[in-house]
């Protein structure tokens, strides 16, 4: 596995270790979301950097991306830059013999390249929270990285409970609740069949309907003659959108 870059700078630049998240996805394209969700965490978690990480190959998309990975890792280049502590990672970069990328194991190989005192999390937005049953072992997730969860303002705690993975719950739903910079963040703790437990943290605020998928339908009806939609182009970094209309992406 190629190592993410910035791993050896960012990790080394506490002796206590670096607080860091593993941001994946197919940021097909990254939009003002991902920013809002990544920018939140960091703030409520204090983390020292967020990986922004594009998929190869994601095994519950078997169709494959709209674009190709160099564009979509290009797009993610273009939304994040200038933002302190982001990063970009290729840990999830497309695999030389093809195979799909498992995020368990992703997560692993990083984990064991941060050393002992390196705190390492998981990052996703709520929509991607509500499909990992369906992830290759996703019950060992947390316990790998534990989750950090940004979660729409309303949202019951029930219906969060109910999407963890067979084999977890939620060993006390009394949360620790605080704030941070103006971020509320609500810690509880994860438990499996062995005993072993696991922080998981959600971020209830965040207000962020935005959809990739909308966008690139957007963009297809060419309403818009900079990147199909004016709405589609708002919820665009300006970088981003630029890129997307002079490569003629998700026409």
């Amino acid at each position: 596995m190629e190592q993410p870059e910035s791993e050896v700078r960012i990790s080394a630049t506490e002796p206590g270790g670096a607080r860091l998240a593993f941001f994946g996805g197919s940021f097909d394209p990254p939009h003002l979301g991902h920013l809002a969700v990544a920018r939140a965490a960091r703030k409520a978690l204090r983390l020292d950097a967020v990986w922004f990480a594009p998929v190869g190959a994601q095994p519950l998309k078997p169709e494959g991306s709209a674009a190709s990975f160099e564009d979509r890792l290009a797009m993610t280049r273009l939304a994040i830059e200038g933002e302190p502590g982001f990063a970009i990672s290729l840990a999830d970069a497309p695999k030389p013999d093809g195979s799909p990328n498992y995020t368990l194991e992703t997560l692993q190989g990083l984990r064991a390249g941060l050393g002992r005192d390196g705190g390492l999390y998981c990052l996703m937005g709520a929509d991607s929270f509500f499909g990992l049953r369906r992830w290759h072992r996703a019950a060992e997730i947390p316990f790998v990285a534990p989750l950090i969860v940004a979660s729409r303002p309303g949202e019951a705690l029930e219906q969060l409970e109910s999407a963890l993975p067979q084999g977890l719950n939620l060993k006390s739903k009394d949360a620790r609740a605080r704030n941070e910079s103006g971020i509320e963040v609500r810690e509880f703790q994860l438990a499996n069949a062995a005993g072993e437990s696991a922080p998981f943290y959600l971020l209830p605020g965040l207000h962020v309907e935005i959809s990739a998928s909308d966008i690139r339908e957007a963009i297809r009806a060419r309403c818009d003659g900079a990147t199909g939609s004016r709405a589609a182009r708002d919820l665009l970094p300006a970088a981003v959108a630029d890129y997307v209309r002079a490569r003629g992406l998700y026409r």
